[in-house]
Parts: structure tokens; C-alpha cells; sequence
């Protein structure tokens, strides 16, 4: 345990009174003076200097755990691949894959002829390109058609604008540089020589998708499409898995709207295929000359429905919506529609041919997840697949949908030794206080303890229509290897048992979320995995707000709260257009600004605005300076306000990354050491 008498004074923030008016509500904010004025430059003396003490008081409170935080790492990187690789793919003559070098901390993407003759060829080597950086993510990487070039983007600072560039695969040289405001998927035209992308604005909302043909002055390049209808929309380009069209959605958190591009005339103006309408989403693939379209616009849990592209509008029904199947995604190949769906929580991939003829791929286990990986081409005799469990590593597939087997490729090695026979791992149920069925994934060593005396690592999510998977973790063996439980709690605000799942956490229904949270853990409790005080806890960004809400509401359930990027602010940022992404997140939240009612229940839970004087767990909170989602002071502010209310003397740390961005550190072995932290902060906190 970090023992504060051992420590110096904390940081304290001053306090500047500050206060603003809604609806005749008055928040009060004497920390708001953490954000710079000058954001997203942050260079205010004051600002910088309160980050650098919480973070030096931060490394003198870890000091004590080094050895701890140091033999978690050494364990975690002992099971991971030194020179890791995926298991290469064909699209068109080529092969393509990526693979580490021993010690790298980023992969390196590789090619070679599919017909065995001549060399390996780099494509991009991401080590290469993120020396002499902090922080280095490529965004995305898309070969031409002709197999010639490559259109590649990334990131050096954590702030998710990415430079797009074109690279000469011959010579591996950068022919030119597109934009340095990119983000998102990049697609080729049939041509080879132009490209759809998609780039942000000064609030970070990817609001256009641009056309540039090679050789042309970016400056100049065509707008494909620009989203100015509403504010909160953001704009992405793809491509049809046949390849015909070019795709330029335009959606938010539940409203969507698709024009599709031929492939092979980028001067064609985009065909609209159905105008937007509030609440409905869609999204489409094409195969066959026909548009295959996934909507809910007559239920919850989607239906597909087809179209010819003369008439987009007409959208003939192929599969009703069910309550209990919920379609998540459709990827129309030659052979057959692959579609991803949801069923009792569980993930199922169906192949449903032309003919209506369909089967389900079957697995081998009760509780896993699944998904189709990397099928670049249409017309594939087998589909490859990702598969895991919490006690299976991740595994690679390739399904034979007439023999209906499947094909390992692939299992991830633990290259310091795995035996699964020692652990088990169980899908359980707990009623919620209203009565609803939360599921449980949980994974724990073979001779756990049923007597509550064991201790339990929960760890929750719940927001935007995002399940947490019961997949394998080997960051988390060294939890299991110390004699803890890990548990995952699906809860209302994911779509783990279907979209109304989700729409049962979000807005005026968000309690139900964070309710479900700590129903969860006292049902854990009363079924013997643990007790009270000896759950550590742990979630990030809309996690990071589950935490603190659960942290104010249950102070005494937890034995230690790990809030990643915690979004805590949530009233003071719902209220400020004027920052990145607020007006795409009112959908999720509420809009406080136009609605009483909205900011009367945001007010009611956001956490930053109910701390309150009273004792809280040992608590570690993180953000990520150049972090435009969470932006660094809300995780500032938050830790601010904490020191000054509670009431006890546990450890509260901060750390502020100040190279990098909402997903902390980047490099796999760096990410470790920010794991291993965390985990070495919980061990001291409950044992």
C-alpha cells in the first residue's frame, strides 16, 4: 500500500471562483481555469506547472511500487511474441502482412507476390516512421488497385490528425503529401490514380470527404461531399467489398446517411441513396448489382433489405428485424452475404447465400467472441475469422463454408508458457434493481475462492452502443497468477443484448448504466467471488464517467478506482459547443444547452459535479495532454476537486501523458508500462 505518511503534501490547485448560467442554474467551476485559453495550445505557466507537480507527485508516490510496476512488466512482455506477425492474406497477386522485429515497439507492413517470385517488399515500416517521435499511430494504409502505390496516414502527436501521404511502392518514397488534417479510411478509385478521403476541422469533426487525383495541387482538390447540415455529423469514406462504389456516409450517434461513387468515374455526381432521417441509421454494401442495406427503421435490432441502384430508395426486405437477433453487420461477398449478429449476447457470424440458403458458423466454445477479419477479396473460397475467449488467446480462422469447417492459422503464442487448464471462465447473470438480467463474463484461477474472501477486477464500459467482448488478456494472467478474479460487466449503454440494450443506457436513461455497475459488484458479493472493499475497478473515456459515478455514489464497495481518460465533466463540456465534438455527443447525452430537463439530469450524475465530502477508494486517474476527446482537464479538474472534498487519507494520483493523446502511450511495450502501473497500483491498494 502507498503509505501517505510517507509522502510529500499533494498538489493543491488554487481555487478561482467562476460560475455560469442555464435555466436559471448556477454551476460553480473554481477549477475551470485549468483549461488553457489558449487551447488546443496549452502553454499557460500556471496550467503547466499544476500538471508537472501532479505528475511529480505521481512518480514519488509509485517509487515504492517500481519493483512491483517492473516485474508486471517483464511478465506481460514475456507473453507477448518478441517477433510477432499476422498470417498473410491475398487480395489480387499480392500477399500482405504485417510482422515485428525482435524488440520493435511498432509493426513493420510487408508483401509479397502470391505467386512465390521475387522478394518481400516494406510498405511501411512504422518503426522507421516514428523515430524521433513521442508518439507515433499510422492511420490508415491502403494499396492501389494497380498494386503500385500506397495512400498512408498518421499521427505524431496524439491529437488524431493525421498527414495523408502517397507512397511509391517501387521505390518506397513519398511522391506527395495530401493533407495534414486526415482522418479516417482511405479508398481507391478503379484508376489507381485518385483517392476519397476524409479530413477534420478546428473542432476536430471529420465534417468533408475530398476527391484528389494524383499529380494535382491538394489545394484544389474536389469536395465529394461536405457536412454542413448539422454540426454534429462527422463524414468517412470506404469501399463496397465488390469494389464498384466508393461510400461517403455521414452520420452520428444515431442518425446516418450514405452516397455512393462509381469506382470507376470519379467525376460522377454522388448518388444519395436515401435522404437522412432523425433516429433512423444505415449502412450498405453492394454485390451482384444490388445494394445490400442493414437498417432500423422498423426495428431495434435492424433488418436487411436489398436495392437496385437505379431506385436506391426501394428497399426490398431479405431478413426481418427479431428481438433476439440483433444484425450488426453485413459484408456481401460473391458467394454469400456474411453477416455479424448478436444473439443472448453472444456473437454469431451467419452465410446466407443468394438463394436464401444459410448457415451459422458453429465454434467451439460457450462463451467467446468472434468476428470476420481480413477478406480483401470478394470472391474467396474461405472467410477468415478472429476468435477468442477469456481463457483462449486469440486465434486466427479460416471457415470452408461448404465442408463448414473451420482452419487454425493462427493461435497467439505466450512465449513464457500458457496452461488454460488452470483457470476457468464463466457467463453469469445478476438482476439489476429493476429487474434487468446483466450478463458477466468472469475468468478466474481454477482453485478461486467462493468464500468472499477473494479479490475481483471489474471492469466496465457501457456507452455509445459498445460491447466489451469476453475475449483473452495477457496483461490480465498476472492478476489470475496472483490469485484474483477478472470480471466483465456488460451493462446497459453497450449493445451486448441488442440495441435497446444500449438505448436503455444513454440520455434520460444513463442511471440505468452506472445502477448496473454496482448491481453487478454486489451481486458478485452476494454469490461469494469477493466482498466488499476488495474490488478494484477500471474503465476509460465513457468508463472513466462510469468510474466516478460509481466512486460517489459506492465509495465503500471498492478497494481501488482506475479511471482512464475519464470523460467526468460531462455538464461543463455538454454545455460548450465551441469544443471538440460536443455538438456529435448531444445525441448521446443530451443537450443541456436548449433542454432544462437534459441539464437537470446530467447535473444529477456527472461526476466531476457530485463529489461530495465524504471517504473514496484509493483512486489513479489518467488523461493524455494532446487528448482531443477527454480533453486533459477534465481528468485535472476532477483530481482538483477530489483533494479538496473527501475525507479520508487514501492515495490519489494523477498522471497527465504529455506527448500523447486519448489512448495513452503509444509503441506495444510503452502501452505495458502503463498497464503494469495501474495493475501495481491496485495490488497495493487491496493486496
Amino acid at each position: 500500500m502507498i503509505d501517505p505518511a510517507t509522502l510529500p503534501p499533494p498538489p493543491v490547485a488554487e481555487r478561482r471562483p467562476h460560475a455560469v448560467t442555464h435555466h436559471g442554474r448556477t454551476v460553480t467551476d473554481d477549477y475551470a481555469w485549468l483549461r488553457d485559453p489558449g487551447y488546443p495550445t496549452v502553454e499557460d505557466p500556471d496550467v503547466l506547472g499544476y500538471l508537472a507537480a501532479e505528475n511529480a507527485y505521481f512518480e514519488t508516490a509509485m517509487a515504492p511500487l517500481r519493483p512491483t510496476v517492473d516485474a508486471l512488466f517483464a511478465e506481460m512482455k514475456g507473453r507477448i511474441q518478441d517477433d510477432d506477425a499476422s498470417v498473410p492474406r491475398r487480395d489480387g497477386e499480392w500477399l500482405y502482412w504485417w510482422a515485428f522485429a525482435p524488440g520493435a515497439q511498432y509493426r513493420c507492413w510487408w508483401r509479397r507476390r502470391a505467386d512465390g517470385g521475387g522478394n518481400d517488399e516494406v510498405i511501411v515500416d512504422e518503426a522507421a516512421e516514428a523515430a524521433g517521435h513521442v508518439y507515433f499511430r499510422l492511420g490508415a494504409l491502403a494499396i492501389s488497385p494497380d498494386g503500385r502505390l500506397a495512400a498512408w496516414s498518421a499521427d505524431t502527436s496524439g491529437a488524431e490528425r493525421f498527414t495523408l501521404r502517397i507512397r511509391d511502392l517501387a521505390t518506397g518514397a513519398d511522391v506527395e503529401t495530401v493533407t495534414a488534417i486526415a482522418n479516417g479510411a482511405i479508398a481507391w478509385f478503379a484508376s489507381s490514380d485518385a483517392i476519397a478521403y476524409s479530413e477534420v476541422n478546428d473542432k476536430w469533426r471529420t465534417y468533408r470527404a475530398r476527391l484528389h487525383r494524383l499529380g494535382d495541387d491538394p489545394a484544389g482538390d474536389a469536395m465529394l461531399y461536405e457536412e454542413i447540415e448539422d454540426e454534429g455529423f462527422n463524414v468517412g469514406v470506404s469501399r463496397t467489398t465488390d469494389r464498384a462504389w466508393i461510400v461517403v456516409g455521414t452520420n452520428d450517434h444515431e442518425t446516418s446517411e450514405v452516397r455512393l461513387i462509381p469506382a470507376a468515374d470519379p467525376g460522377i455526381e454522388p448518388l444519395l441513396v436515401s435522404r437522412r432521417v432523425t433516429k433512423r441509421q444505415y449502412s450498405v454494401d453492394a454485390a451482384h448489382g444490388r445494394l445490400w442495406i442493414l437498417t432500423n427503421d422498423d426495428h431495434v435490432n435492424f433488418r436487411l433489405a436489398s436495392a437496385d441502384p437505379q431506385t436506391p430508395e426501394t428497399w426490398e426486405p431479405v431478413i426481418a428485424g427479431s428481438d433476439e437477433v440483433y444484425l450488426r453487420g453485413v459484408s456481401s461477398f460473391v458467394r454469400h452475404l456474411a453477416i455479424e449478429e448478436r444473439v443472448a449476447g453472444l456473437d454469431q457470424i451467419r452465410l446466407r447465400g443468394y438463394d436464401g440458403a444459410e448457415h451459422r458458423v458453429a465454434f467451439p466454445e460457450a462463451s467467446y467472441t468472434a468476428a470476420l477479419g481480413t477478406n480483401p477479396e470478394s470472391d474467396t473460397p474461405d472467410y477468415r475469422i478472429g476468435y477468442a475467449s477469456m481463457v483462449t488467446p486469440d486465434t486466427v480462422f479460416d471457415y470452408d463454408p461448404d465442408a463448414r469447417t473451420l482452419t487454425t492459422r493462427k493461435v497467439r503464442a505466450i512465449p513464457s508458457g500458457y496452461d488454460p487448464t488452470r483457470y476457468a471462465t464463466e457467463r453469469l447473470t445478476v438482476t439489476a434493481r429493476d429487474g434487468a438480467q446483466v450478463p458477466v463474463s468472469i475468468v478466474y484461477p481454477a482453485d478461486y475462492p467462493r468464500d468472499g474472501t477473494g479479490k475481483l477486477f471489474l471492469y466496465g464500459y457501457g456507452a455509445y452502443g459498445i460491447a466489451i467482448p469476453p475475449g483473452f488478456s495477457g496483461g490480465r494472467l498476472s492478476l489470475l497468477d496472483r490469485g484474483w478474479a477478472c470480471a466483465i460487466a456488460h451493462i446497459r449503454g453497450g449493445d451486448d443484448l441488442g440495441y435497446r440494450w444500449y438505448l436503455d443506457g444513454k440520455t434520460v436513461h444513463r442511471q440505468n448504466a452506472f445502477n448496473d455497475f454496482v448491481d453487478v459488484a454486489r451481486g458478485l458479493v452476494a454469490q461469494g467471488w469477493t466482498g466488499e472493499g476488495h474490488i478494484a475497478i477500471n474503465g476509460g473515456s465513457a468508463g472513466g464517467e462510469l468510474m466516478g459515478a460509481v466512486a460517489n455514489s459506492d465509495p465503500a464497495l471498492w478497494g481501488a478506482v482506475v479511471a482512464d481518460v475519464p470523460f467526468v465533466d460531462v455538464l461543463n463540456t455538454m454545455l460548450d459547443a465551441t469544443l471538440p465534438l460536443t455538438p456529435g455527443e448531444w445525441p448521446e447525452w443530451g443537450n443541456p444547452i436548449e433542454d432544462a430537463a437534459a441539464f437537470d439530469l446530467i447535473a444529477s450524475y456527472s461526476p466531476y459535479d457530485n463529489v461530495r465530502a465524504q471517504p473514496y477508494p484509493p483512486m489513479l486517474i489518467t488523461g493524455g495532454l494532446n487528448d482531443p476527446r477527454v480533453t486533459y482537464w477534465e481528468p485535472a479538474k476532477w483530481a482538483a476537486r477530489l483533494r479538496a472534498s473527501k475525507t479520508d487519507d487514501n492515495p490519489l494520483l494523477l498522471k497527465i501523458n504529455m506527448g500523447a493523446g486519448h489512448g495513452g502511450k503509444s509503441g506495444r511495450w510503452d502501452s505495458l508500462v502503463e498497464q503494469a502501473e495501474a495493475f501495481a497500483f491496485m495490488l497495493a491498494a487491496i493486496g
